[in-house]
C-alpha cells in the first residue's frame, strides 16, 4: 500500500520577490495567475491540507483544493526577523545568520531552528502513511525542505541545500515506515 503525497510551495508574495523574512502577506498577482495555472497538473486529489498562512490558502484556492488547514504545515518559525529584509538583518547580524545556516540546532532569531521544525514534520509524515490517497499539501520552502530530508533520510545540515521556488511541486511515495522522494519541480 502506498502513500502519494504532493508537497505544493505557495505562488509569489511581495516578501519572495523582496527577500524579506515573510509576515502574512497575500499572493502577488503572478502568484495567483500561476498557482491557477497548474490545476489540471495536479490530477485527483483525495484529500488536500494547507498552512494556515494567508499565501498558502490564497494558492490552495487557485488551486481548486478545498483544503483544511494544518497549524503543523506553518512556516518555520523566524522570531524577531519576521518581517525584516534578509540584507538587512544579514548587515546587522552576520554571526547570527551565519549561525543559523551552518548550526541546524540554533535559532539565534528567537524562534524555530531547523531541528526543531524536523522535530514538527516528522510526526506529521508518520501519520499521513496510514492511507492509501493522493494527497496534497500547501506550504512553505522550509516544510518541504523539512520533508524532502525527512524522506531521503538527509542530515539536517542538508537543509540549506535544497532550493525550493514558489509553486515547486515535491512528489513523495510512502510505503510502511518509509518515505521515497519520487520527484520535485
Amino acid at each position: 500500500m502506498s502513500v502519494r503525497l504532493t508537497l505544493i510551495c505557495h505562488g509569489s508574495t511581495s516578501a519572495v520577490r523582496d527577500v524579506v523574512f515573510p509576515l502574512d502577506e497575500p499572493l502577488d498577482a503572478p502568484g495567483c495567475a500561476k498557482a491557477a495555472a497548474l490545476v489540471a497538473d495536479l490530477g485527483g486529489v483525495d484529500v488536500a491540507w494547507t498552512s494556515p498562512a494567508l499565501r498558502a490558502r490564497q494558492t490552495a484556492a487557485a488551486l481548486g483544493l478545498d483544503a483544511l488547514i494544518d497549524p503543523l504545515l506553518r512556516d518555520i518559525d523566524l522570531g524577531r526577523w519576521v518581517g525584516r529584509s534578509f540584507s538587512e538583518v544579514a548587515t546587522a547580524e552576520p554571526d547570527s545568520v551565519a549561525a543559523w545556516t551552518s548550526q541546524p540546532d540554533v535559532a539565534p532569531h528567537g524562534g524555530e531552528s531547523v531541528v526543531d521544525l524536523l522535530k514538527r514534520i516528522a510526526p506529521w509524515l508518520d501519520t499521513l502513511r496510514r492511507d492509501e490517497r493522493r494527497m496534497v499539501a500547501v506550504t512553505h520552502p522550509a516544510v518541504i525542505r523539512a520533508a524532502v530530508i525527512l524522506a531521503i533520510d538527509a542530515g539536517p545540515g542538508s537543509f540549506w541545500h535544497i532550493d525550493v521556488a514558489p509553486l515547486c511541486r515535491v512528489r513523495l511515495s510512502g510505503n510502511g515506515p518509509r518515505w521515497t522522494l519520487q520527484s520535485m519541480h
